[in-house]
């Protein structure tokens, strides 16, 4: 990063809804009806894992066949996926931990990036190197909202995202945290549901998840 050059905000993309699914698709066919399931029900931003040998083929078909859908990537866990993360048509990129030297080449990128953070010094020397919008990971098992809540007063400019163990019962409080954008979560798109092509059911929950920001 050169010197006052700040990485990409990734704001306008974390805040077009409350939730964020997170998908790890096992079937590049699969990737473009989910995805159309996903934005029909109101969540038109994803986050795909690279956790799969159809991960980076996934993404591909999405960001090439169904524009109205911004497709993140997530698990970038190495400097080598943002190249082919970005080259596969990736949006915005999001991390689950982010050590220094990861955090150096993410800030670097030239899209946006949630680079994750467990504790309060991680969030303190992430937000040092200009992440404002974190991804909070995982959530749940890290101290969940009593954490976002106690660290709200002390890091008043860091806004989060988690992600991990937050689903349908418990993301109303989530969202009610005023430093969380939105959340991660990959309830809206259950690997039942996929497995057999019962893209319906997954519009229906991210149409029921799209409006829970109200309910908050």
């Amino acid at each position: 990063m050169t010197e006052n050059q700040l990485p990409l905000d990734p704001t306008p993309f974390v805040t077009k809804a409350p939730v964020i699914p997170v998908l790890t698709i096992e079937r590049a066919a699969d990737a473009m009806p989910l995805a159309r399931a996903l934005v029909a029900g109101g969540l038109p931003v994803i986050e795909v894992t690279l956790r799969t040998k159809a991960a980076l083929d996934a993404i591909k078909a999405i960001a090439g066949e169904v524009p109205e859908c911004i497709v993140g990537v997530g698990t970038v866990t190495r400097a080598a996926d943002i190249a082919a993360a970005i080259a596969a048509g990736g949006k915005y990129l999001v991390s689950p931990g982010t050590p220094p030297d990861l955090a150096s080449a993410l800030a670097d990128a030239s899209v946006p990036v949630l680079p994750g953070c467990a504790t309060v010094s991680e969030a303190m020397a992430l937000s040092g190197r200009g992440f404002k919008v974190l991804k909070f990971f995982p959530a749940e098992a890290s101290g969940g909202i009593a954490w976002l809540k106690s660290v709200a007063a002390p890091l008043p400019d860091i806004r989060f995202c988690p992600t991990g163990g937050i689903d349908g019962k418990n993301i109303a409080t989530y969202l009610g945290c005023p430093n969380v954008l939105a959340v991660g979560g990959s309830w809206v798109a259950p690997k039942d549901a996929i497995a057999v092509g019962d893209f319906a059911r997954i519009t229906q929950l991210a149409r029921e998840a799209s409006v829970l920001r109200a309910a908050a």
